[in-house]
């Protein structure tokens, strides 16, 4: 925790006043906002409900949500101790930022703050801060996000997200999530970059392969043809084949056969597979053989 000057500490004790609050709870308040980068804060402070969030130009958000004047305090109070962060000498300004009243002054005796825990050559954040074991400092500068979480930095790049929150998940996996112009997304999806080469574009990983697009196979029409047969050179005498004599058994047998066929030519009129037009044709060919 940063370690307060003796003017720093009379600023915090007459901001306390006018706001209704502990010493206490604006010091820690000012602290979450410098571990911020003086663009946001995430704080877990009783008198301001609890856990909650704080965005310059963004969401406020405090534990007990439906308390709207307790959100007003908080944005108030936050914006305060951002404007009296940056007009701190020499601390860079921000792209926007709110007039102040308590001119330059020196909050915290030098040294007392946490030195940067992430690679030199990303520069100062626009904002950083810390949740659970998690702490993060964003870059937009150069497009890189740091995460030192238990100790274990990471870094990676935002490509074309401005990253405007952070949120680690209190499910099983812990997974953690970013806000940007995009919607929310999760910081897997984003490529990791060389810790000892921070500013190297990431490495490209291999195009996969594209699936070959299934043929289509077309549907063949088999019809059957007579089977060649050479011609011989000469023809053989065509023999007289003597004719069958037709029997009475054999007429029976020929009638038999024709109403066999005249029923089962029904039975696929009636599943649809013939027409009755070509029902009623076949029955009279039929018919006739009689």
């Amino acid at each position: 925790m940063h370690k307060l000057t003796q003017q720093g500490q009379q600023v915090v004790n007459e901001i306390a006043m006018r706001y209704g609050l502990s010493s206490q709870a604006v010091e820690l308040m000012l602290d979450a906002v410098a571990n911020g980068g003086g663009t946001m804060a995430q704080f877990n402070i009783a008198e301001l409900g609890g856990g909650g969030q704080w965005m310059q130009g963004g969401m406020t958000m405090v534990g007990d949500m439906f308390n709207h004047g307790l959100k007003m305090t908080v944005d108030n109070l936050c914006a305060e101790l951002s404007t009296l962060y940056f007009n701190q000498p020499f601390k860079p300004q921000p792209q926007a930022q709110t007039g102040g009243q308590h001119g330059n002054v020196s909050l915290f005796v030098p040294g007392s703050g946490q030195s940067n825990w992430w690679p030199q050559e990303l520069g100062q954040p626009s904002s950083s801060a810390s949740q659970n074991n998690m702490r993060y400092a964003y870059f937009p500068n150069v497009n890189r996000l740091a995460i030192d979480a238990g100790g274990v930095i990471a870094i990676y790049d935002t490509l074309n997200h401005q990253i405007g929150g952070f949120s680690q998940q209190q499910s099983y996996d812990g997974s953690i999530t970013l806000s940007s112009q995009f919607g929310v997304i999760q910081l897997s999806s984003l490529p990791r970059v060389d810790n000892n080469n921070p500013l190297a574009p990431a490495p490209q990983s291999a195009p996969q392969p594209e699936p070959a697009a299934p043929v289509s196979q077309p549907a063949y029409t088999v019809e059957a043809t007579a089977p060649h047969v050479l011609s011989p050179a000469v023809e053989p005498l065509a023999m007289e084949q003597p004719q069958p004599v037709t029997t009475a058994k054999q007429s029976v047998s020929a009638t038999g056969d024709v109403f066999e066929q005249i029923e089962k030519l029904g039975t696929l009129r009636d599943k649809g597979f013939v027409s009755e037009d070509e029902f009623n044709a076949k029955k009279a060919e039929l018919l006739s053989r009689l």
